[in-house]
């Protein structure tokens, strides 16, 4: 905790990166780890979703039967201490795989939050790209068995998340990397870091001569090149420093 505190109080830019763990906080499944809803049910891959009508259907039965979670789950400290870190000005970004919302939910600024997996909270036409929100289509998927079009030309409407197969969204990506590389601190929290390209970042920042933590429930893979590893509850951690500030 000691030296965790003492490299947030000589960051001037840290850059905070969260996966899956800071979410199983607030009571959401780890999708990846064993046991996980992956391991249940085989993920709908993006190629299959777009060419077949059946899949659309299972995609959107599967997403709305985890409604009633997405809607009553609240940001944990973890989040709530990553907000302060933004807030006192010593972290520019949150990097974030998580498509749960709950950042913003906490408080971060939309514009300091980069989603490199997207968001499971609204919806986006794949061809005109634009927003749709998600009780609208319930009612019409529950009324006829099937999403509706996109209202506006008709294409096929998607949570706006990133799916197997489909390709990563460019601006984010750019964001993210030019965020990994303007850091003097980047802190992993919450990721088994096996997730490529998003995995990339903490070593990108590392090269860049940027000061690496990894906190994580279970050891990862780039451990070792980190300056601090901390195999730690995120959110008593997480508060405990920012309260140390």
């Amino acid at each position: 905790m000691a030296s965790l505190i003492d490299m947030l109080r000589a960051s001037r830019r840290t850059v905070i990166f969260t996966g899956a763990g800071i979410s199983t906080e607030s009571g959401i499944p780890d999708f990846r780890s064993p046991g996980g809803i992956w391991t249940q049910m085989a993920p709908i891959d993006f190629r299959d979703f777009v060419s077949s009508a059946e899949m659309r259907r299972e995609a959107w039965r599967r997403r709305f039967a985890m409604e009633e979670m997405f809607s009553t789950v609240r940001p944990n400290e973890g989040h709530e201490a990553v907000t302060s870190l933004v807030n006192l000005g010593k972290a520019s970004h949150v990097i974030t795989q998580n498509i749960d919302n709950l950042h913003q939910q906490s408080g971060v600024p939309d514009d300091r939050v980069i989603e490199i997996h997207g968001n499971t909270r609204y919806a986006k036409c794949l061809n005109c790209g634009a927003r749709a929100e998600l009780e609208p289509i319930q009612v019409h998927f529950e009324k006829h068995g099937a999403p509706p079009d996109c209202q506006f030309c008709g294409g096929i409407v998607k949570t706006a998340t990133i799916s197997f197969g489909q390709a990563m969204p460019e601006e984010e990506m750019a964001r993210a990397e030019e965020a990994a590389l303007g850091c003097d601190l980047f802190i992993v929290l919450g990721s088994s870091l096996v997730v490529y390209p998003a995995a990339g970042f903490p070593i990108l920042a590392k090269k860049n001569g940027a000061r690496l933590v990894i906190m994580n429930r279970d050891p990862t893979d780039q451990d070792g090149y980190a300056d601090l590893v901390l195999n730690r509850q995120i959110g008593p951690t997480m508060r405990e420093a920012v309260n140390a500030l």
